[in-house]
């Protein structure tokens, strides 16, 4: 299945806010090493951050002239990895140039600055801003990259099973990774049956560009059609919260796919606590807490 990742719907020459991912070819040299102490909170003196490598300072010296390469463009703010780069970009006004073209540009000049024939990984990854959305919610994202590597790093442990994770005023069993409701482009996968045809087209490109561009699909994933999208989603690469009505036993542990997804971070299962009857209410219930999630 081909993957979705440009919006259909989107015009990528106008005034508009996007997080862009571009990831290291597995031939370059890393961006930079995981220095600090992750137990300071982000931007205090000592907390998390990244060395950057020689390959990383030329990348960040052309960030940091990215108006030669695109006047129309400003890069709010970036989070140099050691395998990726993120980026918050500001088009201030309609390009006479799509998106993909500027960034290719950039690509461009850092291999010519680095006397490479490729540094990132063929395409890129976007996340249009929304309304609902605020910028400081990816500015904080942004900013803690280096920290949520360094957690990951030192602690695996917290990647497994938590028995009171707050959702909203509440408190929840759940297992995987305890970080993905704190990606800011998350998307409640629902199917009503009063969609129109239109109206399910448009959710199906909108949820796999949301997952095949690193964004979180929520949902119990109850329906045959909302199956198909995660179906769909797993092959993009997607990642997922999984709202389930059963408890968690002492010994829990996920099987099959679910299993796998968990073991690559790319799955957290939230508990409602419900039993296991899946009943009208329980349905209903479970889809709160995704709303909730995505709210968050």
């Amino acid at each position: 299945m081909e993957k979705l990742l440009r919006a259909r719907w989107h015009d990528y020459t106008q005034r508009c806010i996007y997080m862009i991912t571009l990831s290291k070819s597995p031939l370059a040299e890393d961006f930079g090493t995981l220095a600090g102490d992750y137990r300071l909170p982000a931007g205090e003196p000592g907390s998390s951050y990244i060395s950057a490598s020689p390959t990383g300072r030329i990348i960040k010296d052309i960030i940091k002239n990215f108006c030669e390469i695109e006047p129309k463009v400003k890069i709010l703010q970036y989070a140099l990895m050691p395998d990726h780069l993120h980026m918050l970009l500001f088009v201030t006004e309609p390009t006479q140039e799509i998106l993909g073209r500027i960034i290719a540009r950039f690509k461009v000049a850092i291999n010519k600055a680095t006397g490479s024939n490729g540094i990132f990984t063929k395409g890129f990854n976007d996340q249009i801003l929304k309304h609902s959305r605020s910028l400081d919610t990816l500015y904080r994202y942004i900013r803690e990259n280096p920290r949520r590597l360094a957690v990951m790093r030192a602690h695996p442990e917290f990647f497994r099973r938590v028995n009171r994770l707050k959702i909203g005023e509440n408190y929840y069993q759940a297992y995987g990774n305890f970080q993905l409701p704190e990606c800011p482009f998350k998307e409640q996968v629902i199917v009503h049956r009063a969609d129109t045809p239109e109206k399910r087209a448009a959710n199906h490109d909108m949820w796999l560009y949301t997952a095949a561009n690193g964004g979180v699909l929520v949902s119990p994933f109850i329906s045959p059609a909302e199956k198909t999208i995660r179906a769909e989603a797993e092959e993009t690469g997607g990642r997922f919260i999984l709202i389930i009505n059963q408890s968690l036993a002492q010994r829990y542990k996920p099987v099959g796919r679910d299993f796998g997804l968990c073991e690559a971070g790319r799955l957290l299962i939230v508990s409602a606590g419900l039993g296991a009857d899946l009943t009208r209410a329980a349905c209903q219930t479970m889809n709160t807490i995704a709303e909730t999630i995505c709210k968050q």
